[in-house]
């Protein structure tokens, strides 16, 4: 029985390390002169519950002070040589006012991108 469940890790193990490689396709790509950069992006989660209070990351975020908290962001990521982008997350009973205010604040803050989280109906 022993031998038969060793068989068996053994097969597993070899069948792993080839099949797994094989998930990606091995290519070469082309060359080119001068080839952008993927750039990562910073995430910041901006969330929105049910009674218009803003967390940015989780932090608490009073809505007066949300362009300057946006703005160092930025700077922040922009230092870092990062792109930064929005993902705003709300509650589904939030008035559109409180989503058009974030909108406003991310655009004086120079954010140029944004993603709103949505779930499947």
């Amino acid at each position: 029985m022993i031998d038969v469940m060793m068989f068996l890790l053994v097969f597993f193990v070899l069948i792993s390390l080839n099949v797994l490689p094989a998930l990606g396709l091995k290519v070469t790509p082309p060359s080119a002169a001068r080839p952008d950069q993927i750039l990562e992006r910073k995430k910041v989660m901006l969330t929105i519950d049910n009674d218009g209070n803003l967390f940015v990351d989780g932090t608490p975020v009073a809505a007066d002070d949300l362009t300057a908290n946006l703005t160092n962001l930025k700077t922040n990521a922009d230092a870092s040589g990062q792109p930064l982008t929005l993902v705003i997350a709300g509650d589904a009973e939030v008035g559109l006012q409180h989503l058009v205010d974030v909108l406003e604040a991310m655009k004086h803050a120079g954010i140029p991108s944004s993603s709103i989280v949505a779930k499947a109906r």
